[in-house]
């Protein structure tokens, strides 16, 4: 079943609600309160980080994520950096082991996004990216997700170059074009199967992404800051 299909976009939403409402009551109900904890312990302020992001159609919604930073008053204005000074100890292997997007799942259950899809940006960043890649807004067709394709190739965290940013895209068009429920269930076990190994191995996640061909035109190629998921 392709994006289009009726059947498989009831079907991934009625995945959605049963999955995340899951997640919610078995693991979210005990793990957050213990993630909270800790966070408070390391870093004075809120347990959360509440931030606007574009979701389907581009309308904006407000996604949650455990925070990881120091409070900071760029936050909204400046993404992460490898090393960033920013971010706490706790808030590293949060980052490191995707934890942080845990409350995400609330995210899911509400209708704003979906456990699969392409990682939604801040506005600022995702009009940036609709000006310098031709067909940018093709993502926004679909709900956007806590996990997706780019990130299971290899794409995830900071993006020093324009060329890793398109190839972002290139990733999440590919998940558009051919979304299907069997391409949902191996991004979910691929995510999960790199979340485990990071927790009880200590592994530090390396970059080693998968290209695709090109699928659209682009522009001239531009200095590009970092970006994150």
């Amino acid at each position: 079943m392709k994006t289009s299909s009726t059947d498989y976009l009831l079907f991934k939403r009625a995945f959605d609600l049963f999955f995340s409402l899951f997640v919610i009551v078995f693991v979210l109900s005990w793990l957050l309160p213990v993630l909270s904890l800790v966070i408070w312990i390391d870093s004075r302020g809120p347990v959360f980080f509440i931030q606007k992001r574009v979701g389907k159609n581009g309308k904006m919604f407000r996604c949650l994520k455990l925070r990881t930073m120091v409070i900071n008053a760029d936050a909204d204005i400046k993404q992460a950096v490898e090393g960033d000074p920013r971010i706490t100890r706790v808030g590293r292997f949060l980052r490191n082991s995707s934890l942080d997007e845990l409350p995400q799942f609330i995210n899911v259950f509400t209708g704003n996004m979906s456990v699969v899809g392409p990682r939604p940006h801040m506005l600022a960043d995702d009009l940036r990216f609709a000006e310098l890649i031709k067909g940018y807004d093709e993502r926004s067709i679909m709900k956007p997700g806590i996990t997706g394709m780019a990130q299971v190739k290899g794409f995830k965290g900071p993006a020093p170059d324009f060329t890793s940013v398109f190839h972002r895209y290139q990733w999440d068009a590919f998940y558009v074009r051919n979304a299907h429920m069997m391409l949902d269930v191996r991004i979910i076990f691929d995510t999960f199967t790199e979340m485990v190994k990071i927790i009880f191995t200590k592994e530090k996640p390396v970059q080693q992404p998968s290209a695709i061909p090109m699928v659209r035109v682009l522009k001239a190629e531009p200095k590009l800051g970092m970006v994150n998921n």
